[in-house]
């Protein structure tokens, strides 16, 4: 069902304990943020013009098309403190409202190439995909997250090294971003319910939302919590493995089973493991997913207006974990996965 060992109570141990972090630690948004200077929007208008020149396809565009001499290097840094440490940050200033939206997602794809490689994200291979209300109703169960509108969404996980949301334009009101320090959630559960933790070690049934390989099953495994040497690899999204249940072949989910992620849920949705922020057109937000969850507060558009909630995703394999860094299922973002066949925009 899934290449990782499960572990036993008295084997589960509180890992990569400098990556933890409580709401107080992080209440300084400006530790967290890069707001961009004029000169770095420079550059990020010179490679624009150097990537826009060599091609007329955002995804064709390599990191070599899109040169960020000064830039560039900042970007290294905050992906190894994404990957080692606080696990997430906010880029401000991408001009989108100077140069609209397809100018600023072509910045935002390149500002992503420093920092990983995209991946799909679906079985239709976006790789620079929608989040905004497309229509789908939260009982559809092929719906995906970013396609729902409107609605909350509890804390996740979604299928790579790091996320990527670019703000292009806010809708009336909500939708702020939420992150939860999924590590430091692990570790307190483990010191608290090591028995409880060891079960989120075992693999989860999760539902497919559709997307499986063809004549596949609707349902996969995957634990909670993987670990690797000394590194944790947390994925985790209970819609998702409560959803696995629609289907009759899929393992029940056992009393304990629930009990161990209610009691996860309880220190994810503590306000002390989270830190919350505002969108504004041109925030980009990057994190590691396998360190902290996401989600969001409800939101309302107005479509009439035009005051439509719009983001624009990239999930992103990062070169700082090597593949001996990592488990054979979080090898290189799911470059193995049926979903890489094809490459596409949403």
């Amino acid at each position: 069902m899934t290449d990782a060992p499960t572990m036993t109570a008295a084997e589960v141990a509180p890992l990569e304990t400098h990556a933890e972090w409580r709401a107080d630690d992080v209440a300084d948004a400006s530790a967290w943020t890069l707001v961009l200077d004029p000169d770095q929007v420079g550059e990020l208008d010179a490679a624009l013009a150097v990537a826009r020149a060599a091609h007329d396809e955002v995804l064709d565009v390599r990191l070599g098309d899109f040169p960020l001499p000064t830039l560039g290097p900042i970007l290294r840094g905050i992906e190894r403190e994404l990957i080692d440490g606080r696990g997430f940050a906010r880029i401000s200033g991408i001009p989108v409202e100077r140069v609209g939206h397809d100018d600023a997602s072509w910045m935002y794809w390149g500002i992503g190439l420093h920092l990983g490689v995209p991946w799909p994200q679906n079985v239709k291979g976006h790789l620079l995909g929608d989040v905004r209300d497309q229509g789908k109703s939260p009982d559809d169960p092929t719906a995906r997250g970013n396609e729902l509108g409107g609605v909350g969404q509890t804390f996740h996980s979604d299928g790579s090294d790091l996320v990527g949301l670019l703000c292009l334009q806010t809708g009336v009101s909500g939708g702020e971003s939420m992150i939860s320090n999924a590590l430091a959630a692990h570790n307190e559960l483990v010191r608290t319910r090591p028995d409880l933790a060891a079960v989120l070690y075992e693999p989860l049934p999760y539902d497919f939302r559709g997307e499986q390989a063809e004549g596949g099953r609707g349902f996969y495994f995957v634990p909670a919590f993987t670990r690797h040497g000394d590194r944790l690899f947390v994925r985790y999204i209970r819609p998702y493995i409560q959803a696995s249940q629609r289907h009759d072949d899929a393992p029940r989910l056992t009393d304990q089973q629930l009990e161990a992620m209610d009691a996860y849920d309880a220190f994810v949705k503590n306000p002390d493991f989270h830190v919350e922020m505002t969108f504004a057109p041109g925030d980009a937000q990057f994190i590691n997913n396998y360190h902290v969850l996401h989600g969001r507060r409800s939101y309302v558009d107005d479509p009439e207006s035009g005051r439509v909630r719009f983001l624009k995703r990239l999930w992103l394999a990062t070169d700082v974990l090597a593949d001996e860094d990592r488990p054979p299922r979080f090898a290189k973002a799911g470059a193995t996965s049926h979903w890489s066949a094809k490459r596409t925009r949403a």
